[in-house]
């Protein structure tokens, strides 16, 4: 299994007034290509954070941080960019929708900002709104939509590229337990349609259950590293 994420040793500091405050605490982690796995543990414990130097929007204060071959804390703003914006989607729990545009403009906004043709992307936004049933509301906006239709329209917008990782932080926070189920089911039926790696942020019960690794973070460290069987 080919390793997308490999991180070694890796701290992250805040200044706090004079001193410092330590959210990551000698993370070692590796993440390979397929997987389903979640970072989990109680608010605070650091799990959002440390996505979003998976992701790339942050970056470590010490250690080594891999993502796709490439040293994140090495990249420019532009290949940082470039990274998130040709192999990686993101799933937010607020759902972060453009509410003056329709679910199909949504969904094809990132793809405006690759190489593709307006046929390439029509294409490509309809198997993405096929993948999460939503092509009867291509043309509704945001507020038209349920909490848990919000949701698919956020997942069709990070996988309309077929990126390589999924970051997903807390994506069921805002949905009640038949939403979040139908959401994860999604997901789970595109990691295995795609091949897509997907990696979560939360400490929700519902989410849990459908892991394949989960990754146990306690006050800024790994506390335990498991193989689910489902």
């Amino acid at each position: 299994m080919e390793k997308l994420i490999s991180i070694k040793e890796m701290f992250k500091h805040y200044p706090v007034g004079t001193g410092r405050f330590t959210a990551l605490k000698a993370i070692n982690l590796q993440i390979g290509e397929g997987e389903f796995s979640g970072i989990v543990g109680p608010s605070g414990s650091g799990k959002t954070t440390l996505l979003n130097i998976i992701g790339s929007l942050d970056v470590q204060s010490e250690g080594s941080v891999e993502v796709l071959g490439k040293d994140v804390k090495s990249l420019t703003h532009r290949q940082s960019a470039s990274l998130r914006s040709e192999h990686i989607g993101f799933i937010f729990q607020t759902y972060n929708l453009l509410p003056v545009y329709t679910v199909y403009e949504n969904v094809e906004f990132p793809l405006l900002l690759l190489d593709y043709t307006a046929a390439q992307r029509k294409q490509m936004v309809t198997d993405a709104l096929q993948w999460v049933g939503l092509i009867p509301k291509l043309k509704s906006r945001p507020a038209q939509l349920s909490g848990g239709e919000c949701q698919r329209v956020a997942i069709a917008r990070a996988i309309v590229k077929k990126p390589q990782i999924v970051l997903a932080d807390e994506p069921t926070a805002n949905l009640d337990a038949e939403n979040s189920h139908h959401i994860l089911q999604t997901m789970v039926e595109l990691n295995k349609k795609l091949g897509t790696t997907f990696v979560f942020s939360t400490h929700d019960a519902k989410v849990i259950k459908y892991l394949r690794r989960k990754i146990t973070l306690i006050d800024g460290q790994i506390a335990f590293d498991e193989e689910i069987s489902q």
